[in-house]
C-alpha cells in the first residue's frame, strides 16, 4: 500500500469523484483524503471494506479464544461433542 501516492486533496475528490472510485475498485488501494492539510477520511471499495471487517471480525474471535486458553476456560473435545450430541438429542 502507498499510501503516499493515494493521498489526495478533498478538493481532488470533488472534482474526479467517479475517477477515484473506480480506482479504489480496481486497484484494491485505499484513498487518503485530505482537508486543511490533514488526513481527514480513507476510502475503500465496499468490497474491500467488507473484508476488512471479516478479518477484524476472526482476529476478535482469535484474541478471544487466546484469552479463554489463557484463563484455563476450555473443554476438551469429547466433553463438547458430548453436550452438542445431548443438547440435540443425539446418541
Amino acid at each position: 500500500m502507498n499510501l503516499a501516492k493515494n493521498t489526495k486533496p478533498i478538493s481532488y475528490l470533488k472534482a474526479n469523484a467517479a475517477k477515484i472510485a473506480e480506482m479504489v475498485k480496481k486497484t484494491h488501494q485505499p484513498m487518503v483524503i485530505t482537508q486543511n492539510g490533514e488526513a481527514s477520511m480513507v476510502l475503500m471499495s465496499v468490497t474491500d471494506y467488507e473484508k476488512s471487517q471479516e478479518t477484524l471480525a476472526l482476529l476478535k474471535m482469535l484474541s478471544q479464544s487466546n484469552k479463554d486458553i489463557q484463563d484455563n476456560n476450555t473443554v476438551s473435545a469429547k466433553k463438547a461433542f458430548k453436550e452438542l450430541r445431548s443438547k440435540r438429542g443425539l446418541k
